[in-house]
């Protein structure tokens, strides 16, 4: 029978959350690395028992973590993120030039079609590439080269977060970063361009149409559409129907479209979900109530999913790795909070259950379909 594996990362360790396809029942295995950030934790397409983990503390440092078996084991492999040539300065907060500095790494995103090969986002914003399953680290500088220095940190810091691969073309790579925007490649990283017009960020940008600057919380794809984006910016839900080279708004009838995450139904390409939130200093949903939106238009039309959500005093954030689909049939949707709460729809979000409760805060969801 076909399963599903949801990997969670929170604010003190990594959880494995299982189950079997009807998604009633779910065993859950963890803490793995407690009391450590875990920002992101994601499989590899080409083999589900390779997991990838990006374990990060204030006190010790960066790690990354791989595990050969689903996760029941993990072996820390290579932690050397060395910045190509000379990496020189970005922006600074006030204005001023700041040098490159490796923190952490903030998002991980396995090859397609190869376990061994991984691609890791990291702060300050850079994007590294591994052939031999992340003992060695090669960054692709040259997407520095697109502006870099104009690259400013949003509140959470300069961080490359999104990684969105193309599944029929592995030259073309889509990245998202806050707060610079979208770049993308077409030659496997050789060289970039930015993909951000038609954004406007009129609270943070001088310019509010300006090439690069822009605080992209997300975007995402759906396998069948690669030449259809869609976006949940600082502010706006946007999408692009080619490739990215120009965006439209599609907020509608959202209560607000402050959010973080955005995702795709697996096998609905206009069927798309937000989770808006009240406001860039507010981080918790409106009126109290915590609503997944979907639209089955492709955007602009939206209705609020509650059955099974807190409807009162609720006061969580769900961050920008928080949401994910499995591609079951019906799909299943999945979504994490500040709160500790890692929320299931085995029915494409009519109806939501708590898979736990009383997680630390969520930071990442990923979720891996098992057949």
């Amino acid at each position: 029978m076909s399963g599903v594996r949801v990997l969670v990362g929170t604010r003190k360790g990594a959880f494995v959350l299982s189950s079997d396809g009807k998604r009633k029942q779910w065993s859950v295995n963890g803490p793995h690395f407690g009391g450590w950030e875990i920002y992101h934790v994601k499989g590899s397409p080409a083999d589900p028992n390779r997991l990838y983990g990006s374990q990060s503390s204030a006190w010790f440092g960066q790690v990354l973590q791989r595990s050969n078996d689903g996760g029941k084991t993990w072996d820390a492999v290579g932690n050397k993120f060395a910045y190509d040539g000379v990496p020189g300065t970005h922006q600074w907060y006030d204005g001023t030039q700041h040098p490159w500095e490796f923190k952490r790494v903030w998002h991980l995103e396995p090859s397609l079609t190869d376990p061994d090969a991984v691609y890791a986002g990291v702060e300050d914003a850079g994007l590294f590439h591994s052939t031999d399953g992340g003992q060695n680290w090669q960054e692709l500088g040259a997407l520095r080269a697109a502006k870099g220095h104009l690259w400013q940190p949003g509140a959470g810091g300069m961080c490359l977060h999104t990684i969105v691969l193309d599944p029929r073309d592995s030259k073309r790579i889509s990245v998202a970063i806050s707060a610079a925007g979208v770049f993308q490649t077409d030659d496997a990283g050789k060289s970039w361009r930015p993909a951000n017009c038609g954004l406007k960020s009129p609270y943070q940008l001088p310019d509010s149409t300006a090439e690069v600057g822009h605080c992209v919380h997300r975007i995402a794809m759906h396998p069948s559409r690669p030449n259809v984006l869609f976006m949940q910016k600082h502010w706006d839900v946007m999408r692009s129907d080619d490739g990215g080279a120009n965006w439209q708004e599609i907020s509608g009838n959202l209560p607000t479209d402050f959010g973080f995450p955005i995702d795709v139904h697996a096998h609905e390409p206009e069927t798309i979900y937000v989770v808006p939130i009240k406001s860039d200093s507010e981080h918790y949903p409106p009126d109290a109530k915590l609503r997944v939106y979907r639209s089955r238009t492709g955007g602009n039309e939206w209705e609020a999913l509650t059955t099974g959500l807190p409807q009162r005093d609720c006061y969580v954030n769900v961050l920008r790795d928080a949401m994910a689909v499995d591609s079951l049939d019906p799909c299943g949707v999945y979504f994490g909070t500040t709160g500790g709460q890692v929320y299931a729809s085995p029915d494409a979000g009519d109806n939501w259950a708590p898979i736990v409760r009383d997680l630390p805060a969520v930071v990442s969801v990923e979720v891996q379909t098992l057949r």
